[in-house]
């Protein structure tokens, strides 16, 4: 599941999650695994849909066992259903049992008492009512209806008609009857009969089709693998399909037809992953085949089900938006390895939520240290742990056996945090460990579940250390380190000082890597940092250019130092890291105008080999310096026109358009045909910053061709501001939007339109819309994102004093809430 992250893109996009969030108290009652009185063995679900009703008519078999103790009594979970019979089969017979059914837990009387080792088979005919549901959502899974009817009845024209599932966490019993829970396993047969025009997909293989004489057809999928009920999945709809192989199993693709012709741009990488994470696991891609879907208006960003992952429409992307980059490639890579951490084997409980989605996090980590390079998997891993230090989790336990609701635990702890604690765990013991424990984790529980102290039975067989500290520390505990950290050098003693003081009232123990540099001599010295003081020394000849704490980047922690930004430059030029140049970067961004050496980090930022330095470097620049004005226009330059990234050249073109100079005319009009839609988009922003005229004769001409992203923004704002179209349209698209991920993706489109519309009307009618969404969010994540939307919109208001755009700034500014107003 990668509902969570694609929302907290959105956070740390704004870079604000901070000390506004309010700490919410936590259930005291302890969230026990779910008891397993009967085992799910086998479901066998004949499905057909009434389109009319958004219904779903089902005959379901279940095969079932009691776990251990005899029972004569089965509790299925069944929520807002029509029970129509249930009845017990044997010899191909069906014997009515007496039930009771109270709207969301069917309770059947047994014929007798069965033992440990007699199968049963129950047999349940009923009609599925997903909209007559009211469970809630959460931040990550936005709602719980399980199975979702998109524009049943062809009413909306320019949205297709589909079908999907969405189980996580206990949803898939809202449209078959099951033990609902994720330390559940069974094998499934899946029989969905639909219009002939439509394809369907399920988990497993498609074993076979039967066309039938009214018009529809019926589609059989076998999983001959055992999985939770939380990942079974359906999907029906007008769907291209573009197979890819990975060894002999189908990989295959379904996205509308319109993205036929760069499906294979968008998903096209997945068999190298597969192949990725079969070699780096030791474990082959287990299932029968691998699919990817995706589904309009979905509640999340993606999800896990087993062979058959489903996507929301942000994933299809055209092929001008995949000049600049394939902004789903994480969420592909993400999922796909949750078919082995979380599908293969899987959490016994959602407390133990983080064995599924920590491994998910690092998953993309992984995909992108191997497949473009180390920094592009630190670049990630470092995005994600300050996302979560900024989330204000610092008292949630990873392994969390304390919540108000099971919804509570899809967030910044066990996504963020979960990962960044096993990358810790992979520097402390090595790669060659690392997977080999992975490896004997999975074969040991394959098709089981687990919970976290498995995953440490497994790294200390590898290892032959007693990991005990690690998991009571990081698992089992709540918070992160606050480190205050001092370096010093005695000239007369030749000896260099490390002082590392925790702050906090937990102390943390930490095995900690300090490089001490000489010139481009490096000697790195290996230390444990255990007390809430602990000092190091270590001999050395000449002042140090560098004492490089926490040498490989690894540590959760928030830390302060006492560095001096000529360390800093040294640091981005001669320390091995992708954070050890991003927080050189940081510390120039504080201190430009004021030291020449910042200048110096920043301009040696601008050339950096990692396009997302470059960028970081370019949209913090300050070119109200003179000094740097002067050294960097020309670097500037030089990028908007000849960075083979896209988005850094986007970035170079935005930069100087706000020097509004008549000069870089030329390059702004040659860009707006640039094949990249954030290239074409600033270049049409900066151009009506010098002249309106050119810039409203080029959106007219733009206009005419298809436009997204950056480039349809601002055209829209353009037309608007010289009377040719109404930017409205941004936000009439946010406010017919459903709540879910996707209204939280299109949160940064607004912001972006609002800060570029000229509209005073538009620009009441963007906050508006904002200060609604505020009032829709779920009470679980409130007390983060809202934070989040103030501080964007106070940038907002930042940007609109910054133009003396007066009457907006001062809407603006009526609607912040009292305390947040300048």
């Amino acid at each position: 599941m990668k509902g969570f992250v694609c929302m907290f893109l959105f956070v740390v996009f704004s870079g604000v999650m901070n000390a506004q969030g309010v700490k919410k108290e936590v259930s005291n009652i302890y969230q026990a695994s779910s008891e397993k009185v009967n085992d799910l063995v086998h479901t066998k679900l004949d499905a057909r849909f009434d389109y009319a009703h958004s219904q779903l008519i089902g005959k379901v078999w279940i095969q079932i066992k009691p776990h251990f103790y005899p029972t004569d009594t089965l509790l299925l979970d069944a929520k807002g259903m029509e029970v129509k019979e249930v009845a017990l089969v044997r010899n191909n017979k069906n014997t009515p049992l007496q039930y009771t059914y109270d709207g969301m837990v069917l309770r059947i009387v047994l014929d007798r008492v069965y033992n440990k080792m007699e199968i049963y088979t129950i047999y349940i005919d009923y009609i599925a009512q997903p909209d007559k549901y009211t469970g809630k959502g959460s931040a990550a899974i936005t709602d719980a209806k399980g199975l979702y009817f998109i524009n049943p009845r062809g009413e909306e024209k320019d949205k297709p008609t589909q079908i999907w599932t969405q189980g996580e966490t206990e949803s898939t019993s809202v449209w078959v009857p099951t033990i609902d829970k994720p330390n559940q396993k069974t094998t499934d047969e899946i029989l969905m009969t639909v219009p002939a025009k439509y394809v369907t997909l399920s988990n497993g293989a498609l074993i076979n089709q039967k066309t039938n004489k009214d018009g529809t057809r019926t589609d059989y999928w076998k999983m001959d693998l055992p999985h939770a009920p939380y990942l079974f999945f359906m999907g029906v709809g007008d769907y291209a399909i573009i197979r890819d192989h990975y060894k002999n199993k189908e990989v295959s693709y379904y996205v509308e037809k319109p993205y036929a012709t760069v499906a294979r741009r968008i998903f096209g990488n997945t068999p190298e992953m597969i192949a990725l994470f079969s070699r780096l696991t030791g474990v082959d891609y287990p299932w029968a085949k691998y699919a990817q879907i995706v589904g309009r208006d979905y509640v999340s960003g993606a999800m896990e089900n087993t062979t058959a992952t489903l996507h929301q429409e942000s994933a299809q992307q055209d092929a001008r938006e995949l000049v600049d980059g394939n902004r789903w490639e994480n969420v592909i890579s993400h999922e796909l390895f949750h078919q082995w951490f979380g599908d293969y084997v899987t959490t016994e409980s959602w407390s133990n939520i983080t064995l599924n989605e920590s491994f998910a996090t690092i998953g993309s980590q992984l995909w992108n240290e191997f497949k473009y390079g180390k920094d592009a998997g630190e670049a990630e891993r470092y995005g994600s742990v300050q996302g979560y230090l900024m989330s204000r989790s610092e008292n949630k336990d990873l392994v969390r056996f304390h919540y108000n609701d099971k919804e509570d635990v899809f967030d910044a702890v066990s996504y963020n945090k979960g990962g960044a604690i096993l990358q810790m765990l992979r520097n402390d013991v090595g790669d060659s460990a690392f997977f080999k424990a992975l490896n004997l984790y999975l074969t040991t529980n394959k098709f089981k579940s687990a919970e976290a102290q498995q995953l440490r039975l497994a790294f200390e067989e590898v290892t032959g250390k007693d990991l005990n500290w690690f998991w009571n520390q990081w698992y089992y505990g709540s918070g992160h380190p606050n480190l205050n950290i001092h370096y010093g050098y005695d000239s007369l003693a030749k000896i260099a000082s490390v002082v590392v003081e925790q702050t906090t009232d937990k102390i943390f123990t930490l095995p900690v890597k300090i490089d001490v540099w000489n010139g481009s001599h490096v000697t790195t010295h290996s230390v444990w940092v255990k007390q809430k003081q602990d000092t190091f020394n270590f001999a050395s000849i000449s002042k140090p250019d560098l004492i490089n704490f926490d040498a490989d980047k690894i540590l959760v922690a928030l830390k302060t130092e006492n560095k001096t930004l000529e360390e800093y430059l040294f640091q981005q030029k001669h320390a091995k890291n992708y954070a050890d140049r991003k927080e050189a970067v940081n510390m120039a961004i504080k201190n430009q105008g004021k030291n020449t050496t910042a200048q110096a980090i920043l301009l040696a930022a601008l050339r950096d080999k990692f396009a997302p330095i470059r960028i970081s470097a370019v949209n913090s620049l300050d070119l109200g310096v003179s000094v740097e004005k002067e050294s960097v226009e020309p670097i500037l330059l030089d990028l908007a026109e000849n960075d083979p990234s896209k988005p850094v050249r986007a970035a170079a073109i935005a930069k100087l358009g706000n020097l509004k100079s008549t000069k870089y005319i030329p390059l702004f009009k040659t860009a707006l045909n640039d094949s990249s839609y954030s290239v074409a988009g600033n270049s049409l922003e900066a151009l009506n910053k010098i002249d309106t005229t050119a810039a409203y004769e080029a959106a007219k001409r733009l206009s005419a061709i298809p436009a997204k992203g950056k480039l349809a923004l601002t055209l829209k704002s353009v037309l608007a501001s010289q009377g040719g179209g109404s930017g409205s349209n941004v936000l009439k698209d946010f406010e017919k939007m459903p709540f879910g991920q996707a209204k939280f993706q299109a949160l940064q489109g607004l912001f972006e339109f609002m800060n570029a519309t000229s509209s005073l009307e538009d620009l009441k009618k963007g906050v508006d819309a904002i200060l609604l969404f505020e009032t829709q969010l779920p009470e679980g994540v409130k007390d983060q994102v809202i934070p989040a939307l103030n501080n964007a919109l106070r940038e907002l208001l930042k940007g609109k004093i910054e133009n003396g755009i007066k009457d907006q700034a001062d809407y603006i500014e009526s609607k912040l809430p009292k305390e947040d107003k300048k």
